[in-house]
């Protein structure tokens, strides 16, 4: 599995060769440290685990230090481990960029953790109509009108669509298109929007159903 880290920068677009504007997604993505390596062998399964943006010592608590420090690394404030098919094709230390990872042209898959909206009514949420606004109608413009609760069955079903909490959930969007890639600076194009706001830190990943 190829993947890599990255900080979501914002959204612009580029033009093609026939001059079509496309909207893309700019990302910074890496560099990434390996910091531990699982195996069949101890583990049950193998697979690595990889670190991106260093940070003080101070910042870390005790045992992360300790966990960092028999990588032979710097601290790092963001980790997450990946299934591979033989760990032992990597070493602790190794540096990931992007250019091990995707070229111009690919497809990725993008995994993130999307906008918090807060408590929300269920026309933001769920998109419901809304009540009628004349025919006088009251103060129920926006209200999620009756939830079917009556004789039978006495209850509201598990997962009625209500108000509530809205957003912050991890999402990932398939196939997205590698627009540019620049190595040098480690930055990312990818066509289309990316879950998240800016500043938020995404998983990039070789696509799995290309």
């Amino acid at each position: 599995m190829k993947a890599i880290l990255g900080e979501k920068l914002g959204m612009t677009q580029v033009f093609n060769d026939d001059a079509e504007a496309i909207p893309v997604t700019v990302i910074k993505a890496g560099p990434c440290t390996v910091t531990q390596l699982k195996t069949v062998e101890k583990d049950g399964y193998s697979a690595i685990q990889i670190a991106y943006k260093e940070l003080p010592t101070r910042k870390v608590n005790q045992p992360m230090q300790g966990h960092f420090e028999a990588a032979g690394v710097a601290p790092n404030k963001y980790l997450v481990e990946l299934r591979v098919a033989d760990s032992s094709e990597f070493e602790l230390g190794q540096q990931i960029t992007i250019a091990d990872v995707l070229e111009k042209g690919a497809k990725a898959d993008v995994s993130g953790v999307t906008k918090g909206k807060g408590f929300q009514g269920v026309m933001k949420r769920h998109n419901f109509k809304g009540m009628p606004a004349s025919h006088g109608a009251h103060k129920v413009h926006r209200a999620p009108g009756s939830i079917g609760a009556c004789a039978t069955p006495a209850r509201v079903f598990k997962g009625t669509k209500m108000a509530g909490r809205m957003g912050s959930d991890k999402v990932t969007i398939l196939n997205l298109n590698v627009v540019d890639i620049d190595v040098e600076r480690g930055l990312l194009l990818l066509g289309g929007a990316v879950p998240g706001p800016k500043g938020s830190v995404i998983l990039v990943r070789e696509a799995v159903k290309a």
